[in-house]
């Protein structure tokens, strides 16, 4: 992990002729946000003294309570590579203080760190490796996004047929130029769909990696007229996007989840993480799964994990245990979509699975066949549960999950609970094209 100091950005900014920095952070809901400064205010900035309106924010605080501190993490600095020469311009992530300069509470980094402070303190630490897929879609006359895909491409598909191998190009350059390493990028199942794999890291990290990689994939393809989407599901009849969460823990410079004499070669420590994991699905699917339409990916038939279940050889479970042994075992949890916010994602995935170890949560026997192919009464026998089936559910869960509620502290669950609430009824309430296809002539 880099460790740079404030002086270092100082003397970075001025080799590079960096004119404007943008001091970034996260709303609740996993948005960016920015406040942009001319590079002489750096100093101030570094020294955490640059304050802006956190009562604007959605989820933040109330009018009355609106003054906030930036505090930016040096180990976070990248120029951005389409803003260089005159004007040239670079960011900063930041977390979000109160003005007695106390963390803020709902600053959504500022959680993540102190999950991974839980998990230091049992000596692990957590390293994941997301897989975020997206839509890129044609825009029309008037630039705004359609849901036309801009080619009929398929699974690893290539030019003529894959049509968003230039766009994909340009997304990779400018990433790594931002210090990502890219292992693989191709052309996904559906027609217009992507994937672009970054190499794993710590979880802080790897959950700023995520932010700038929906930042970095929006903007570029903008320059090519098209429009990125990290919706879920946004076309019926096709598979959704995914973002598939691999996982492990490290012990000192050891892999705990492997042990080479055990059954499979995982550790207890591997089993209670995916006991854990298990144990919480329900409670952390609002958080992993966002939207209303996040819960038009999960349903069967497209690829999508809808049953609480594990496996170490398909596909179709919750949890999958890639083959790789030693260094690379890791536990895939594959219902996270790419909507949701990296930060607490990240976190109530971890405490789940530090919840697991702490209670030596046992998994249940590994379903090494498709779950897909049984029916309802086949799934009860087996004792097979499923993930919440709307978002109403899912924060119906999320309620009743105590170490959820617990992660993500008083001040995020209530607005983001009351937020996703009002989000919920507000689709209840509207009438959807849908209705009227099915609905108008017959009745």
């Amino acid at each position: 992990m880099k460790k740079y100091s404030p002086d270092d950005i100082l003397y970075f900014v001025k080799d590079q002729h960096i004119a404007f920095i943008r001091l970034q952070f996260s709303d609740i809901f996993g948005i960016t946000k920015n406040v942009a400064i001319p590079v002489p205010q750096l100093e101030k900035a570094l020294e955490g003294e640059v304050a802006f309106d956190g009562s604007s924010i959605e989820g933040f605080v109330r009018i009355e309570e609106s003054d906030m501190l930036l505090k930016p993490d040096p180990n976070t600095f990248a120029v951005f590579p389409w803003r260089t020469g005159e004007g040239a311009t670079a960011r900063l992530i930041c977390d979000v203080y109160k003005s007695d300069n106390t963390p803020f509470e709902g600053c959504p980094r500022s959680i993540l760190q102190r999950v991974i402070k839980e998990a230091d303190s049992m000596g692990f630490t957590m390293y994941a490796g997301p897989e975020l897929e997206f839509f890129l879609f044609l825009k029309n006359e008037n630039g705004e996004a359609t849901t036309i895909t801009h080619d009929q491409g398929g699974y690893f598909d290539l030019t003529p047929v894959d049509k968003g191998e230039n766009a994909r190009r340009d997304i990779i350059l400018n990433l790594q130029k931002m210090g990502f390493e890219i292992e693989t990028s191709h052309h996904e199942v559906s027609p217009g769909q992507h994937e672009i794999s970054f190499k794993y890291a710590d979880a802080l990290t790897t959950a700023d990696n995520i932010a700038t990689f929906r930042f970095v994939v929006r903007t570029i393809a903008l320059s090519h007229n098209l429009h990125a989407t990290f919706i879920p599901k946004p076309i019926f009849g096709i598979n959704g996007s995914g973002m598939h969460t691999n996982q492990s823990l490290l012990s000192g410079d050891k892999n705990a989840f492997y042990d080479p004499e055990a059954p499979s070669q995982l550790s207890k420590t591997a089993h209670y993480y995916i006991g854990g994991l298990m144990s919480h699905a329900k409670g952390f699917t609002a958080i992993t799964n966002p939207l209303v339409n996040s819960y038009k990916r999960l349903v069967p038939g497209y690829e999508a994990p809808v049953y609480i279940a594990w496996s170490e050889r398909n596909r179709s479970p919750l949890i999958r245990i890639p083959a790789r042994r030693g260094m690379g075992t890791r536990v895939e949890l594959r219902s996270p979509d790419p909507s949701c916010n990296p930060y607490l994602a990240l976190a109530v995935m971890l405490r789940a699975g530090l919840d697991g170890i702490k209670r030596q949560i046992e998994p249940p026997k590994p379903v090494n066949y498709n779950i897909f192919e049984l029916n309802e009464q086949e799934l009860r026998e087996r004792g097979i549960d499923v993930l919440p089936l709307h978002l109403g559910a899912a924060l119906e869960e999320m309620d009743r999950d105590e170490v959820i509620k617990d992660t993500l502290g008083e001040h995020i669950f209530n607005r983001y609970y009351e937020a996703k609430l009002i989000e919920w009824k507000e689709y209840l309430m509207k009438v959807h094209p849908w209705e009227l296809e099915r609905y108008l002539k017959v009745y």
